[in-house]
């Protein structure tokens, strides 16, 4: 069974492994630049891709948090209850929209880094 992703892991390897990534990218353009290869086009595709895709994803499941948050609320007043106090509700939705990126920037270190081994 995979670990359960939480915010401080997903900040935290956004924090260590995109500058990584970044570099790791910036080395491949410059080597290929002064070899006078052709760059990777399916590599820089993928770069764009990948930050669009994870700003849909991340944006999607914040929206889908915020409206169970929602729900939970008005199904506590409906039934006329005080809506229960959510200390972490904050938490749960930055969790929610920062995960997409943090597992793409994982993904990418990991590809990479054989790729340079």
């Amino acid at each position: 069974m995979a670990p359960r992703r939480t915010l401080a892991g997903d900040m935290a390897s956004l924090w260590f492994q995109a500058p990584l990534v970044i570099g790791m990218r910036c080395g491949a353009m410059a080597t290929a630049a002064l070899t006078g290869k052709a760059q990777d086009g399916a590599e820089m595709n993928r770069m764009v891709m990948e930050k669009a895709s994870a700003s849909v994803e991340g944006a999607t499941a914040f929206n889908l948090a915020l409206a169970r948050q929602g729900l939970a609320a008005f199904h506590d007043i409906a039934f006329g209850r005080q809506p229960t106090a959510q200390a972490r509700a904050g938490e749960a939705l930055a969790a929610a929209a920062m995960a997409p990126f943090a597992k793409r920037v994982r993904a990418n270190a990991r590809r990479l880094s054989r790729r340079q081994a």
